[in-house]
């Protein structure tokens, strides 16, 4: 039997983290990326430690979220710095290092899913397991099996993405990203192609999954309640720079979530900043 979860019991024989994993930064992140097009150049400073199970990448559109998730993920090279995820370095200009994004071991769900059209729901979702040659695993078709079971997809694991619903579709990314097993989910603006009673319910979804897989995660976004409802530690981005990381699950306690969060959108809009 293919285990999904990643939780154990008192029972394990995995060693518990020491202290110092635990208050290891979860993402170190140190870059510079310069994007061009006509008549236009964008400067990516993105520098932050950013520790805890779920991080948001907060703010407004186009200061930096997004690409800073793509170089986290592999699929954007920086042109200078660092990029290191729970103790892993993915990638170091002064020494050479750019782990290729297939051996970085992250799931990604895109802003629009990108599912493939001509594939069933279980073609996408095995997608990342299938060798080039030869027919897949045993193990590896139980992964989808269960995964297609956990998502709510058995029933319609023989459609076709423009077959099936929003919700659906975005199920459908989400297993597909969960399918190699990832030691990191990273998500961007998951919720964005949803109307507003769709992403509430998709938002619990979404929230018990993980809390299933015990997955950490990274989530860009520029909407309050995306924020609100998974961030522990936020990043707030600006002008294509990090300009704060806030403890925000501590902070909401005593704060409500437009008494953090709309200082700081107001802030990264600032041109004084």
């Amino acid at each position: 039997m293919f285990v999904i979860s990643r939780t154990t019991n008192a029972s394990s024989e995995k060693t518990m983290p020491t202290r110092e994993d635990i208050t290891a930064p979860t993402i170190v992140c140190d870059i510079a990326a310069r994007l061009t097009a006509p008549g236009t150049e964008f400067r990516l400073q993105a520098r932050f430690e950013a520790t805890g199970k779920r991080i948001a990448l907060f703010g407004p559109s186009g200061s930096g979220k997004s690409l800073t998730l793509l170089a986290l993920a592999g699929l954007l090279k920086p042109h200078a710095g660092r990029i290191e995820v729970r103790n892993r370095t993915f990638f170091d200009a002064d020494s050479g290092v750019n782990i290729p994004a297939r051996k970085r071991n992250v799931g990604m769900l895109f802003q629009d899913y990108a599912l493939f059209p001509h594939l069933t729901v279980r073609d996408n979702v095995a997608f990342g397991l299938k060798p080039v040659f030869g027919p897949m695993k045993a193990v590896h078709r139980e992964r989808v099996d269960e995964l297609l079971e956990l998502c709510g997809l058995t029933g319609l694991a023989g459609q076709r993405p423009a077959q099936i619903s929003g919700g659906q579709r975005q199920r459908t990314a989400l297993a597909r990203a969960l399918a190699p097993n990832p030691e990191l989910l990273l998500l961007d603006e998951p919720f964005t192609a949803l109307d507003q009673p769709l992403r509430e319910k998709m938002r619990a979804e979404l929230f018990a999954i993980l809390e299933r897989f015990d997955l950490p995660l990274v989530m860009v976004s520029h909407d309050l309640d995306d924020v609100d409802h998974f961030a522990q530690t936020l990043v707030a981005f600006g002008h294509g720079r990090a300009l704060s990381v806030i403890d925000y699950e501590t902070r909401r306690r005593t704060e409500t979530a437009r008494q953090i969060l709309d200082p700081l959108f107001k802030a990264a809009q600032s041109q004084a900043i």
